[in-house]
C-alpha cells in the first residue's frame, strides 16, 4: 500500500529569496535534500505533488519540477509510476566479497523483490562455456531477474549454472536469493573472480530499471567456485549507480 503523501512545513521554506541571484529551483532542492538528510521526509516517504507544493510556495510546476529534477539526480528521490515521488531508502553498498544482492539487500533493512524474467535450461555459448569450464553446448540453467529494493528497480541479474544444478527449484528465486538455493543445495562457494565496470543502459534495462536509455550502469561479472575449485556460477548483472555502489578495502603490502 502506498505511504501517504507527506506535507512539509510552510517554515522550511520561509528564507527563500525571491529577488536574489540564487535561483528558486535551487533554493527548493538544497531545503529538500536537508529535510531528507535530517529525516524531515524520512526514507520511504511520498513527497506532495509538485501542483500543490508549487501553489503553497507561490511558485510555478517548471521551478518545483526542476527542483525535484535536482534530487532524483542525486539519487535521493526517486519517481515511481503510479506512485510518485518518494525519498530513496538509501544507496546500497556493498562490499566485494562473497555475499549475493539479495543479502546486501537484508543487511541494509530493504525488502527485496524478484521478477523472474526467464527461467530455462539451455546450452553454454562459448563465453559461458569458458567461465564454468564446460564444453560449448552443454546444458546450463539460465536465470534471469529484475531486483527492486522496497519496490524500486535495482538491477538486473543473469546468472548461469553448470548442468547437475538443471533439477534447482527455481521458483523459489521470487523469495530467496540464489545464494541461499545454492548453500541449501549443499553447494559450498568459496572464492570468486570478479570483474566490475560500467556501460551505457540499452533501450530495454532502462525501462525495467526506469533510467534515462543510455544511462550509465554500474556492471558487474563473477564466476564462483567451491572448495574443489570447479566453477558453480557465473553472473553478469547491471545496476543502477545512483541506488548502488561497491566498496573496497585496499591493504598495503
Amino acid at each position: 500500500m502506498a505511504q501517504p503523501e507527506q506535507t512539509l512545513p510552510v517554515e522550511l521554506f520561509l528564507d527563500l529569496d525571491r529577488s536574489g541571484p540564487v535561483p528558486l529551483y535551487y533554493q527548493i532542492a538544497t531545503r529538500l535534500e536537508q529535510a531528507i538528510h535530517d529525516e524531515t521526509l524520512p526514507a520511504g516517504s511520498r513527497l506532495e505533488n509538485e501542483v500543490a507544493l508549487g501553489t503553497r510556495l507561490g511558485l510555478s510546476r517548471p521551478t518545483i519540477r526542476r527542483a525535484i529534477q535536482e534530487l532524483v539526480d542525486k539519487g535521493l528521490l526517486v519517481r515511481r509510476r503510479g506512485i510518485g515521488t518518494q525519498v530513496v531508502h538509501g544507496k546500497v553498498t556493498r562490499n566485494v566479497e562473497l555475499t549475493s544482492l539479495f543479502e546486501d539487500l537484508e543487511r541494509t533493512g530493504q525488502k527485496p523483490e524478484t521478477d523472474i524474467l526467464s527461467a530455462e535450461v539451455g546450452t553454454a555459448d562459448e563465453k559461458v562455456a569458458d567461465a564454468l569450464g564446460v564444453a560449448t553446448g552443454s546444458p546450463i540453467v539460465h536465470i534471469k531477474r529484475l531486483r527492486r529494493a522496497d519496490g524500486v528497480p535495482l538491477a538486473i541479474l543473469e546468472n548461469y549454472l553448470p548442468e547437475d544444478l538443471t533439477d534447482l527449484d527455481l521458483g523459489a528465486l521470487e523469495h530467496h536469493g540464489l545464494y541461499q538455493l545454492l548453500r541449501a543445495r549443499g553447494v559450498t562457494m568459496r572464492v570468486a573472480k570478479q570483474r566490475i565496470g560500467a556501460r551505457e543502459a540499452s533501450g530495454a534495462e532502462s525501462e525495467m530499471l526506469d533510467v534515462r536509455k543510455g544511462s550509465a550502469l554500474l556492471t558487474m561479472s563473477r564466476t564462483a567456485f567451491d572448495n574443489s575449485g570447479r566453477a558453480v556460477e557465473f553472473g553478469q548483472h547491471v545496476y543502477r549507480p545512483d541506488l548502488y555502489s561497491f566498496e573496497v578495502t585496499l591493504v598495503d603490502r
